[in-house]
């Protein structure tokens, strides 16, 4: 099961929480999450594309979401495999889910991200350094730069990343 918001152009995806359960046990690199407590809040959490409240129990994993999209699609992104920290919520029944809204998560905004664009095949055919206000994510100029991605017809896939840390976000997903 994947939880989806949709766009008439794109769909954005959370880390599918079926994942999650085995994830939570062993993550991508065959380790142990690390538990913490966030005691300040604002950890942006993969699970639920929101940022954690303060006293939120996270967990922390390597994940590789090309690799499980590639296991969906059938695609081969062979050396474009990457490894990378997420925070999730440490418990399944402490995280809400994705909100119900369409298009680009805001509480996954920040002042500068990087779409980075995939082909069908899962080979990257570049980026977009993206920097927005939380009044232009409100406006939908998120939703536009996506939107203005999968104008390409080659662009089967787009991974929003933090530029300051190089984290995965979320993924958007051609409609269709």
């Amino acid at each position: 099961m994947t939880i989806t918001r949709e766009t008439t152009v794109f769909r954005t995806h959370a880390v599918d929480p079926v994942l999650l359960g085995r994830l939570r046990e062993t993550d991508d690199a065959g380790r142990a999450p690390e538990l913490s407590t966030d005691e300040e809040g604002g950890s942006p959490l993969r699970c639920c594309l929101r940022h954690a409240a303060p006293g939120d129990r996270l967990a922390l994993l390597s994940y590789a979401p090309l690799r499980h999209w590639a296991a969906e699609t059938g695609a081969d992104p062979g050396p474009y495999l990457e490894l990378g920290p997420v925070f999730v919520h440490a418990d399944a029944d402490d995280c809400p889910g994705p909100p119900s809204a369409a298009g680009y998560p805001p509480a996954m905004h920040g002042a500068d991200r990087v779409f980075r664009a995939y082909s069908a095949d899962g080979r990257i055919l570049g980026g977009r350094h993206v920097r927005l206000t939380d009044d232009e994510v409100a406006a939908g100029a998120a939703d536009a730069e996506l939107a203005a991605m999968f104008a390409d017809p080659e662009i089967a896939l787009v991974h929003v990343r933090a530029l300051e840390y190089g984290c995965f976000l979320f993924a958007a997903r051609r409609a269709g």
